[in-house]
């Protein structure tokens, strides 16, 4: 078992938003506060370690913590945000978590700790049908091979968990962690079913 202190989380902003009309995600008002803020205030009071994978606006979200952006040029999705969260965390153990899901669990990380043994490389949430790729932890010494997989333009991250040690976090009893909101219609809908 991991100590959560000894874990840093990156939250992943760093994506064009292509579904929200190119507007960057993460900044995108819920309730009168960015999507990220709704992310910060759900997972600060589990870690002390918070970082932002940005590709845009990185002024705006350095009021919100430490802001780096991919190594990996013409966005590589998710795992370009992963690999430079590993080059840029404090940590040897680097969770990540999407900048759109403002209903993250308050034990998020704690499950993920819980669950890390001496073998492990990678360990990805599951909601019981699917794996959640973009909440997951790893150990940095996963950076080689994901170094390798990027350059060779590799973006099925199913393949980097057959070169790794990977196993998966049940989230099954808490599938609202997951609602992630990437229309202007999903956020119109959940902000009124929040308020």
């Amino acid at each position: 078992m991991l100590n959560p202190t000894q874990t840093s989380w990156v939250i992943l902003a760093g994506g064009q938003a292509s579904r929200m009309g190119g507007k960057d995600k993460g900044l995108i008002e819920l309730n009168k506060k960015p999507l990220i803020k709704h992310v910060i205030e759900r997972l600060s009071p589990q870690t002390s370690h918070i970082l932002i994978n940005a590709n845009r606006n990185q002024e705006l979200y350095a009021q919100f913590g430490p802001v780096f952006s991919d190594q990996f040029a013409n966005y590589p999705g998710p795992m370009g945000g992963i690999h430079a969260g590993l080059m840029h965390a404090p940590t040897d153990w680097v969770g990540f978590v999407p900048c759109d899901s403002p209903q993250i669990s308050d034990d998020l990380v704690a499950r993920f700790c819980a669950e890390v043994t001496e073998s492990s490389d990678i360990l990805v949430a599951h909601d019981g049908d699917h794996q959640q790729p973009v909440f997951t932890l790893y150990h940095k010494r996963v950076l080689p091979k994901l170094t390798a997989f990027l350059e060779r333009g590799d973006r099925k991250i199913i393949l980097l968990y057959k070169e790794c040690n990977t196993s998966y976090v049940d989230f099954s009893d808490a599938p609202n962690c997951f609602v992630n909101l990437n229309t202007p219609q999903e956020l119109a809908q959940f902000g009124t079913l929040e308020s």
